[in-house]
């Protein structure tokens, strides 16, 4: 029997990103939509989201949605998921990207409010959205769940403990979720070193250049550079990849 060779193309899919307004999201956003999917753009900033999706829809011609939708918060997010499902009748892949990770002088200064917050973003809602959306897709044809992971998951240094536990709590999710969803709805997760994206903006340069001497390719990651292992994981060439954790960081020790 001749098969056809699986590829990176998307089209008639249909694609949701959360944090999808700028930064990798943003990134991913743009490799799906080119890729041939219509896409779902959520984040907090509603108005940066639908801003996103009219440029994408009028350079790619494809269907491109912004919708304003806060992750960390448990109660809405049955409403978002029905939201797109109403609008656009399923999903195909859906992408935990929304993250955050404020900074702190001193661990005694991390209060519970802002480690909950961290944890609501960063954890409790991308458990609850693939709860919802991977139920769902198993129940109709399927499809590719990627959460956006962090190398701090497996490198928790000091600034960034309540963040690092979370994210080392979604790389167990991602190999839990894909044993609860297969074999239709397969689960990956890519855990991101450091991307020059706008958060870095703000960051000491020379400090990062010193620390990025110590990566296999002495510099930080452009945000295009994380598309490649998204459509990856989005398309049927990873067919067979799931609850996997693919590391896209530079060679970061």
């Amino acid at each position: 029997m001749t098969t056809s060779p699986p590829h990176f193309d998307l089209s008639g899919k249909i694609a949701v990103v959360t944090g999808g307004s700028r930064g990798l999201g943003r990134a991913m956003t743009w490799g799906f939509a080119r890729a041939g999917a219509d896409v779902v753009i959520a984040s907090r900033n509603g108005a940066s989201c639908e801003e996103l999706a009219a440029e994408v829809a009028g350079e790619t011609g494809r269907r491109a949605i912004g919708i304003g939708a806060h992750v960390g918060r448990w109660d809405a997010l049955d409403g978002f998921v029905d939201q797109v499902y109403d609008e656009l009748g399923r999903i195909d892949v859906f992408v935990n990207n929304a993250g955050m990770s404020p900074r702190y002088d001193r661990v005694v200064d991390v209060s519970e409010a802002l480690f909950d917050k961290v944890v609501d973003v960063n954890l409790k809602g991308p458990f609850r959205l693939t709860a919802l959306v991977g139920s769902r897709m198993a129940e109709g044809e399927g499809g590719s769940i990627i959460n956006i992971s962090s190398a701090g998951a497996v490198h928790p240094r000091p600034h960034i403990l309540p963040y690092a536990a979370a994210k080392a709590g979604l790389n167990a999710l991602t190999v839990g979720f894909a044993h609860t969803f297969g074999p239709g709805v397969r689960v990956n997760a890519i855990m991101a070193g450091t991307f020059l994206t706008d958060v870095s903006k703000a960051w000491d340069m020379d400090a990062f250049a010193r620390r990025a001497e110590t990566f296999a390719l002495r510099r930080g990651g452009e945000p295009e550079e994380i598309v490649g292992a998204a459509l990856y994981l989005a398309s049927d060439l990873s067919s067979y990849t799931t609850g996997s954790v693919i590391t896209v960081d530079g060679g970061q020790p």
